[in-house]
């Protein structure tokens, strides 16, 4: 008999399990998606003839992706990525600006130009970081914590501190670079997961070094276009997706999941998966199993998105725009909930290199500016600050942007949190100490059989390679259990 898997939720974790179980043929796999497309924070921003991605841009890890996809049965010809080389500018308010390179030489010719004496401190940073990173690689994100104790082993806990999990980022890239404005070109990565770089522990430094690693990576046609590209494949081989479909409990019988309800009726399952904000998850199953936990939400993001009549040719599809007071700017998002004034912000401008998002001549560009999650935020300045960041972009490097855009939208934490994100938190929950490793919600949350969790709040963590890792953990966790080498008792997989 074939055994039905059910899966809670359609984003890149939901689907990225189902293709990795899909290809036992015996599974008859079932995926309900409350939104009425799938893909979760992996979709398109749509307008006319216009497309953009709305939430992830950079492709990082792609190694890791494309292996994955490969695991489940996609050939990598299938996703033509396009390497972001230069990786992308740092723009400093004094005027100054700063260069990413893949190529080591090229940085040191970068550091060397721009920042003179740096160039030791970056050797050191790549020395150091390339064995943390396939340290903590192979000890972290490739292992699952079903079994608590097995993350406090000895050589983990002799891994954590080599990475120098103590310490945060910001603090950590002060050992290499002495020039601060340096210290927030190497800090400001934990951003992408929605972390504090003085608050994220310091593996999360190895964030900026696998950009050097592995580069900056574009996928044509837009990163959303995986998720097409995925459902597919899982149309092909038959997997059920139903999408404007909400699921309001998961039943559970002397601490077994067995059902799903949907519009009050019951639907078997000898296995549920839950694949949302996992926080949020927690209404699902009975009172007497919910963690209720207050989890810390990662940072919130308020998202222009825009179509012009024009293509800006920079060297790179990337580029960040920091503030006078970068750590001003962080309070405000992290500790006092505040709208920033003078904000940092983030441009994703990929007409560039792909004339495939707007009709010929015209373009679209995304801005991303960091601000706080949470419903004690005072959203009344929201139209003063859209207005500072657009001069802003005129003035450091988007000239006569107002006159170019032909179309706006406008997307804030509010609308997010509306649409399933935790406290509207862009990330999940946020990457701090006590939110990562073990204490992170792992793929089997509760002390309930047949019931698991994958996603972006879900040990390993958000950014989707790191997600569709989690997936990977979870579907040899259910394929393999303890045996075949998955040894999930001794978090060895």
């Amino acid at each position: 008999m074939s055994k039905k898997t059910t899966i809670i939720g359609g984003g890149i974790g939901g689907l990225v399990t189902a293709l990795l179980l899909s290809k036992d043929e015996e599974r008859d796999i079932t995926i309900f998606e409350k939104e009425p497309h799938l893909g979760g924070r992996l979709t398109f921003m749509k307008h006319g003839e216009y497309k953009i991605d709305q939430g992830p841009t950079i492709v990082l890890l792609p190694d890791m992706l494309l292996e994955i996809l490969e695991e489940g049965g996609m050939e990598r010809s299938r996703f033509p990525l396009l390497s972001c080389d230069p990786l992308y500018d740092v723009h400093f308010k004094d005027g100054h600006s700063y260069t990413k390179y893949s190529d080591p030489s090229k940085q040191k010719e970068e550091l060397a130009t721009k920042f003179p004496g740096q160039e030791k401190g970056f050797d050191q940073f790549l020395t150091d970081m390339k064995t943390r990173f396939l340290q903590g690689k192979a000890q972290f994100l490739e292992q699952s914590f079903v079994e608590k104790r097995s993350f406090f082993s000895g050589k983990n806990l002799r891994t954590l501190i080599r990475l120098r999990a103590y310490q945060n980022v910001k603090r950590m890239m002060r050992r290499y670079f002495s020039d601060e404005r340096l210290v927030e070109a190497y800090s400001l990565q934990t951003l992408y997961i929605g972390g504090h770089p003085q608050q994220s522990p310091a593996m999360y430094s190895l964030v900026s070094y696998s950009e050097h690693e592995h580069g900056i990576w574009y996928l044509q046609g837009g990163y959303a276009h995986l998720v097409d590209l995925i459902v597919e494949e899982l149309e092909r081989r038959n997997v059920k997706i139903h999408t404007d479909t909400a699921v309001e409990k998961v039943e559970v019988v002397k601490g077994r999941a067995e059902a799903v309800v949907i519009d009050g009726k019951t639907i078997e399952a000898d296995e549920i998966v839950l694949n949302g904000d996992f926080p949020l998850m927690d209404r699902l199953v009975p009172k007497e199993y919910r963690q209720n936990r207050k989890y810390v939400p990662s940072s919130g993001c308020l998202l222009l998105y825009m179509g012009v009549d024009k293509v800006y040719e920079h060297n790179t599809i990337h580029q960040f725009f920091l503030s006078s007071d970068f750590d001003q700017h962080m309070r405000q998002v992290f500790e006092s909930k505040e709208l920033p004034g003078d904000p940092s912000f983030y441009t994703f401008h990929p007409s560039i290199i792909d004339d495939s998002l707007a009709p010929k001549g015209k373009g679209v560009l995304y801005t991303l500016i960091p601000v706080p999650a949470g419903e004690e935020v005072d959203w009344s300045h929201k139209d003063e600050l859209i207005e500072h960041v657009i001069d802003q972009m005129e003035s450091r490097g988007f000239p006569d942007l107002r006159n170019q855009i032909n179309w706006m939208k406008v997307r804030t934490p509010e609308q997010a949190k509306q649409e399933g994100l935790y406290q509207g938190g862009s990330f999940g929950i946020a990457p701090t100490l006590f939110q990562s490793g073990v204490f992170r919600p792992q793929l089997k949350p509760y002390p309930i059989d047949q019931l698991y969790a994958v996603g972006a709040s879900v040990h390993p963590g958000g950014g989707v390679p790191i997600v569709m890792q989690g997936a990977k953990l979870l579907a040899n966790h259910l394929q393999y259990g303890a045996s075949q080498g998955h040894n999930y008792k001794r978090g060895v997989n």
